[in-house]
């Protein structure tokens, strides 16, 4: 239990004032997302998308994560005035208003993944795995330096699978703790810059700090299942993102565009479980490698990687994350702009993505729907 009680959630403000946005983050089915603000943190539905409910605090929080769409949620302090200390991750119990738990570290947290029997907490240099109920440590992790605080956990109850940079640059490190296995895969030469995992936790993807490719691996035996490319240029992956039925991977970058890439497991791979390869569709300039395929091995890299097949673009320079809305062929953008957007793709012939909807949650009177 908290040493001392963390001051009160006050009323929401009546200033005309928007907060200040710290940092966003989906919940583990991407039905919401939260966002820690300078002044406490708010919470939203995907879709249709509605305000929850939002707290308001005297001093600010860094980041807040909530666990699917319970009560309890994850807050750290940071940015100006923290309302809680940096090195804390508090478990916060919104129908009671108050703290219920602290974990306690001497350097501050990066990030916290949440699942409901587990708490993970990211360092720079270690990663703790907590016992929800109890709060007992049950494992720990050492990483290359990670500022970022990459780490993803599956969220299905039937398999606990982590995955996270490992001990040297380029080099991912997946625990299977059901069959307590550990696995370690060169995923890039350069740093890891993002990642994502399946529900399931049968599928990682890996970008980069070059950000131009995105590889999807196999988290049992840690082979390189594709390989699809963002663009020549450099570019910082802000986020990457499988659809629940791994059919999808969608990633968002610094460049300002969200790309959408068809993932081709053969029926039955891991991930794609009881699904059928995506029927052959004519080859076009965004996809060139569908009427090249039989080269790979003799073509450069650029030629046998596989481009996104839909994108959407938006203003660059400006940090989104993304993820796959809860309708078919759909796409949830959620920008440090304080702007949301829900979009459709076509599965047939990709192009640029239509938007179907925007919302500027910051000032939730200035909202426009397609």
């Amino acid at each position: 239990m908290p040493s001392s009680p963390p001051p009160p959630p006050q009323p929401p403000s009546s200033s005309s004032t928007p907060p200040q946005l710290l940092s966003l983050s989906f919940n583990q089915d991407s039905t919401c997302f939260s966002a820690a603000t300078n002044s406490g943190f708010l919470i939203f539905n995907t879709h249709p998308f509605r305000p929850i409910f939002n707290r308001t605090f005297s001093h600010s929080l860094s980041l807040v994560h909530m666990l699917f769409r319970c009560n309890i949620l994850a807050l750290v302090g940071g940015g100006p005035h923290p309302n809680f200390p940096p090195h804390k991750v508090m478990l916060w119990d919104d129908h009671r208003c108050c703290c219920i738990g602290e974990l306690s570290f001497r350097s501050d947290v990066k990030s916290v993944r949440l699942r409901r029997d587990r708490i993970v907490v990211v360092l720079l240099h270690k990663i703790f795995v907590y016992n929800f109920a109890d709060l007992k440590l049950l494992h720990q992790i050492e990483t290359v330096a990670n500022p970022k605080g990459l780490c993803e956990v599956s969220c299905l109850s039937n398999s606990i699978v982590l995955v996270c940079p490992g001990l040297q640059k380029g080099q991912i490190r997946v625990e299977h703790y059901g069959s307590k296995r550990t696995k370690f895969v060169m995923a890039h030469d350069s740093r890891i810059a993002s990642m994502a995992l399946t529900q399931d936790g049968r599928l990682v993807a890996t970008a980069s700090s070059k950000g131009t490719l995105v590889r999807v691996f196999n988290t049992l035996d840690g082979s390189l299942l594709q390989e699809v490319r963002r663009g020549t240029d450099r570019a910082e992956i802000q986020s990457l993102a499988f659809s629940s039925n791994a059919r999808w991977l969608a990633a968002s970058s610094d460049r300002g565009t969200i790309h959408v890439f068809n993932l081709k497991l053969e029926p039955g791979s891991p991930g794609n479980s009881g699904l059928q390869s995506p029927p052959e569709q004519p080859s076009s300039p965004r996809s060139p490698i569908s009427s090249i395929s039989f080269m790979k091995g003799v073509l450069p890299k650029y030629f046998s990687s596989e481009w996104s097949m839909a994108q959407f673009h938006l203003q660059e320079g400006t940090q989104y994350i993304v993820s796959f809305g809860q309708q078919e062929n759909t796409v949830v953008i959620v920008g440090m702009d304080g702007s949301f957007y829900r979009c459709e793709f076509d599965p047939e012939s990709g192009g640029e993505m239509r938007q179907l909807e925007y919302r500027d949650f910051l000032k939730p009177e200035q909202t426009s729907e397609s």
